[in-house]
Parts: C-alpha cells; sequence; structure tokens
C-alpha cells in the first residue's frame, strides 16, 4: 500500500452514521464539537459554512465536498445574518441511512458521514490538517459526481444493502478529499502528509512503508532518490520534521502497536518481523515512541505517543 492507505488502515475509520439532510427556507444550525472526521457533500442548493476560529465563512454550492477533520464546533446556515440554534433542539434522529427533512426540505440537499478514528493515534492524520478541508477543483468535484449522486440514490431509495453502499462511498468521498487536498501541495506545511506530494522525499516515505523491516540507513535511503546523504537528511528534516529514521522508527512502532492490540502474535515474533533482532531492542524503541512498554500497552494502558 502507499502511506496514505497504510495510516488510513492503521487508524481504522469507522462510519457509524451516514445520511442525508435536505433543508428548506430560512435556518442555521449549529452542530457542537465532535471527534473525528466528519465529511460531506451539498448534492443541490447553496449554504454557508462557518467553523469556530475561522475567519471567513464557506459559500457552499452543489457539487462542493469538505472535511471537518479539528471536531471544531460549527454551523451550516441560509443566512450568515440568522442566530444559529443548536441542531439537536430540531434534529430527530432518523434511521441510519436515512434522510433528515428541515422546514419542510426542498432548498437543500447533502449527503454525508461521521468517522471515528483508532484513537491511540488520531493525531498522525489529524495534526496534519487544517479546521476545513475543501475540494476546489472543478476536476475534482467531477470525479465524485458519481459517489455523490449514488449515495443520494441510495436514500431516496432504499434498497437491500443500502447502508453499507451508503458507508463505502462515504469512505470514497473522505479518501478522495484526502487525495485533493494532497494534490493541492499545501505550502509551509510539515509532516509526512504534505511531504507524500514531494518528488524527492515522497518516494523515500513510500519505501520506508513499502519495508519498514529492512535496516534503512540514511545513506541507503538518499541513493534511492538519487539524493546526496547530506542534502536528503536536510530536506527530509525540513519537509517532515524529523529525521528519516526517526520516522522510520515511529512507523514500526505505530505498526507494532496495531498489531499488538488486534492480533496474538507474541512480542519477540513482532519485533522480528520489523528488523529487530532482540525483543530487548525493540521493547526500548517501542517505550520511547509509545510511552508504554509492549506488554503495558497490550494490557491496554493508555499510550502517550511522542510526536
Amino acid at each position: 500500500m502507499d502511506p496514505l492507505s497504510d495510516v488510513l488502515s492503521l487508524l481504522k475509520p469507522r462510519n457509524s452514521m451516514c445520511g442525508g439532510f435536505d433543508v428548506g427556507g430560512e435556518w442555521s444550525l449549529r452542530f457542537p464539537e465532535h471527534d473525528g472526521i466528519k465529511c460531506y457533500a451539498i448534492v443541490s442548493g447553496q449554504c454557508w459554512l462557518v467553523v469556530e476560529d475561522v475567519d471567513e465563512a464557506v459559500r457552499l454550492d452543489a457539487g462542493d465536498c469538505f472535511l471537518l477533520p479539528l471536531g471544531r464546533p460549527f454551523c451550516l446556515t441560509s443566512d450568515l445574518a440568522l442566530e444559529p440554534i443548536d441542531f439537536r433542539s430540531v434534529y430527530q434522529r432518523p434511521l441510519k441511512g436515512s434522510i433528515s427533512v428541515w422546514n419542510g426540505g426542498g432548498d437543500v440537499f447533502g449527503v454525508g458521514g461521521y468517522f471515528g478514528l483508532e484513537r491511540n493515534h488520531a493525531s498522525i492524520l489529524l495534526g496534519m490538517l487544517p479546521p476545513i478541508v475543501q475540494i476546489k477543483k472543478e476536476a475534482d468535484k467531477l470525479a465524485l459526481r458519481w459517489a455523490i449522486e449514488r449515495m443520494m440514490e441510495e436514500l431516496r431509495e432504499p434498497r437491500p444493502g443500502s447502508f453499507l453502499v451508503i458507508q463505502h462511498l462515504a469512505h470514497m468521498l473522505m479518501v478522495q478529499a484526502l487525495r485533493a487536498h494532497l494534490a493541492e501541495g499545501v505550502s509551509g506545511g510539515v509532516g509526512w502528509l504534505f511531504a507524500l506530494a514531494d518528488d524527492q522525499i515522497g518516494p523515500a516515505i513510500n519505501a520506508m512503508h513499502e519495508e519498514p523491516a529492512h535496516p534503512w540507513t540514511l545513506r541507503e535511503l538518499a541513493e534511492t532518490v538519487g539524493m546526496s546523504r547530506s542534502g536528503f537528511a536536510a530536506k527530509f528534516k525540513q519537509t517532515v520534521g524529523s529525521t528519516p529514521i526517526d520516522y522510520l522508527i515511529r512507523w514500526r512502532m505505530l505498526l507494532a502497536g496495531d498489531r499488538l492490540k488486534t492480533s496474538s502474535e507474541s512480542i519477540s515474533v513482532i519485533s522480528q518481523s520489523l528488523g529487530y533482532e532482540s525483543e530487548s531492542a525493540f521493547s526500548t524503541a517501542f517505550k520511547r515512541v509509545i510511552g508504554r512498554s509492549p506488554r503495558q500497552y497490550r494490557r491496554g494502558r493508555d499510550p502517550v505517543v511522542s510526536h
């Protein structure tokens, strides 16, 4: 897999709620702080998005898709001058995969979902993202049109398996929004996500993800991408925010943590599969990165991942 797929697989996005909303007339709804990622697409109509601590409101038109990855309170509204009300005061919880209708509907139709993430490691993705990730390019919107229209069809005319289809389509919207954000090559960002778009650093990260157990050296990674050792080391630190070897060790420990929680493999087997000749060396590295020993982590004690 590629690094973005690797990280999303590690975070195990769980789509616990997805559906549609159909709003009419004048309205302004306030939504509270949330964990995980919320993903929405506007199918028809137009409204405004206001996110706490973001200076400018965002106008949303038909075809717009956006993510809210930082959990901040936000408002959706037909008019910025309206006083928002708590959405829970007018919202009647529908069945999963159904449509919520406010004010009789008819003016704005949207689809979306909520994704919970593996709490222990969520910061490796969410810490890289802005409060709003919006798909802006027409080509990217066009690529999502089929998925959005299909979600709308499944919501309006439910059939056997509709909720599962909607879940997968919502997952697709989320991944595509992240891909579009990455493709824009956000300037000034520091971290693995931004580094993936770099023609030299991106392939090095790919190589480490493809073979995390390989005994990578700084020289070998530099040669892989056709750079000098010193030039590669400096650019990697500037772009990613850590040295290549520190990045590799942290990724190995995140993989190890997932296996400690989800498999019955022994610590010795996990350590050897990630390139460690001794369990002691692995345990030392794991505790330094995760904040707990492998045995404590497996027993369920909360980790404190270093950054």
